[in-house]
């Protein structure tokens, strides 16, 4: 039996993700449709779009999980604190809703904290509070805030996460129109890949963005993975062409959820790719159980404490 994992989730909700954020992806769909000829109205869009990120406690989430067969899911608390001005919480009010989450729903959520590099030794504490005292399981970097993967500001995070032997989901491509694209390229991660070998990177994206520096990332960097999400609007084939490559253990099965809603439920995402002669079709039994969980379940199982933590004090 395989046991699923999806390796990327968010909270739905606009206390987690900005309105700027959201009002870009809007925009953008509104114009594709225009571009298609097909006449709505922004207002209807947005209204459609805003439905989705309405599920702050993750009940509708974990129903679309147990439809689909999902066991569990790695959600993603990204930190857009600092870059967009319109949040409507604080990072310390963000990751203490995951924990929330998390004990609402016993087993199915690995939390993953993010926090802005540039909320100095404050963010870095937080950050290792999130993760001794929560029991949160990885670091979710969002370069397109303002910063490359390999900011120097970042390393005492990754030093961190070296020490707990916990993975970093690293955003790598495009996203909304408010934020920067030219820091989000695959290969600027390279020089903490290096930096830092005893730490397992994950490449978010990787079947869509930047696909053959994701591939030349995760083919030569042994602790470079990548996983699929966003594959639900993009060319499969790219996914199927991936799977060609000898790295097929280092492919993480994702979806992106919420922010892929409207392509379908979760149940859906993994029909697509189960479909016959599909992306998937012609991997070995082995190789799927790795793919759709297998893989992410090693990582996430190499968490532990470092000597002496319990010695530790908490940060008030």
């Amino acid at each position: 039996m395989t046991h699923i994992i999806d390796t990327h989730c968010h909270i739905g909700s606009l206390d987690m993700i900005p309105p700027s954020f959201v009002e870009g992806i809007v925009e953008n769909i509104a114009l594709a449709l225009t571009a298609r000829g097909v006449r709505s109205k922004r207002s209807a869009v947005e209204d459609l779009v805003l439905a989705r990120f309405n599920d702050p406690m993750c009940d509708e989430l974990v129903a679309e999980m147990d439809d689909a067969g999902i066991d569990r899911a790695v959600l993603l608390a990204a930190d857009f604190t600092y870059a967009l001005k319109d949040c409507r919480l604080g990072i310390a009010e963000i990751l203490e809703h995951h924990r929330l989450v998390k004990e609402r729903h016993p087993g199915r959520f690995h939390v993953f904290a993010g926090v802005d590099p540039r909320w100095g030794k404050d963010g870095i504490d937080l950050f290792e509070r999130s993760i001794r005292d929560w029991g949160f399981e990885g670091l979710k970097v969002y370069p397109p805030c303002g910063f490359s993967g390999s900011d120097p500001r970042l390393f005492p995070y990754y030093e961190i996460c070296s020490r707990w032997r916990i993975p970093v989901l690293v955003h790598i491509g495009g996203t909304c129109p408010e934020l920067a694209f030219d820091v989000a390229s695959p290969v600027l991660l390279d020089e903490a890949a290096r930096t830092f070998p005893g730490v397992n990177f994950i490449l978010a994206h990787g079947s869509v963005s930047y696909v053959e520096e994701c591939a030349m990332m995760a083919g030569f960097r042994p602790n470079v993975y990548l996983d699929v999400s966003g594959f639900q609007t993009a060319d499969l084939s790219m996914l199927e062409q991936l799977f060609r490559r000898g790295f097929r253990h280092k492919v993480l099965f994702g979806t992106d959820w919420p922010l892929f809603r409207l392509q379908g439920r979760q149940s859906e995402c993994l029909a697509k790719l189960n479909a016959e002669g599909g992306p998937i079709d012609a991997l070995l039994d082995h190789e799927r159980r790795a793919f759709f969980g297998g893989t992410v379940a090693r990582l996430l199982s190499l968490r532990s404490a470092p000597a002496g933590d319990a010695q530790k004090g908490t940060i008030p």
